[in-house]
């Protein structure tokens, strides 16, 4: 569930997640839909600049899943910084155009993405496990144990 209206780019950020380092740009896509004289390059690299993610928290890990369709794994990175800081990146190309080719449409995007998340005290930072299948992106980064409160019983005297 969004929690920020569309009227703000309809993205789909959660702006009470203390974890979250996406910005809202209130000049985000308006360039794209007001200027026509903006280069071609500069919207293909701002379409592809925010891939969606998903983060889910389960009782064992945090997850994330990034469609990033036909991107190969070589093209991905995915690095742990200092200060529990998560940052999914990549490229995407831009097809090759022939001398003869007469495009009719262009709605794949291409271009640089890059998203960092701030993970919480309880990531095991060493333990990050990714996979990419079928275009999707997983990262999996697992949380340590809770500790619970061992209770020793007192006897009482008298």
């Amino acid at each position: 569930m969004s929690l920020i209206p569309s009227f703000f780019g309809g993205r789909r950020t959660n702006v009470f997640d203390p974890f979250s380092l996406d910005i809202w740009d209130p000049l985000e896509g308006f360039f794209n839909s007001t200027l026509t004289n903006v280069p071609s390059s500069a919207h293909e690299t701002s379409q592809f600049a925010n891939a969606r993610i998903d983060w889910k928290e389960t009782p064992e890990a945090h997850i994330f899943k990034a469609d990033l369709p036909g991107m190969k794994k070589e093209e991905v990175k995915v690095e742990v910084e200092e200060g529990r800081i998560l940052q999914i990146s990549g490229e995407r190309s831009k097809e090759l155009e022939e001398k003869n080719d007469k495009w009719h449409r262009v709605e794949r995007s291409s271009g640089i993405f890059m998203r960092r998340f701030r993970l919480p005290e309880n990531a095991k930072m060493d333990h990050v496990k990714a996979n990419m299948e079928n275009g999707v992106l997983t990262v999996t980064v697992p949380k340590e144990e809770e500790k619970t409160p061992e209770v020793k019983p007192i006897e009482i005297s008298g």
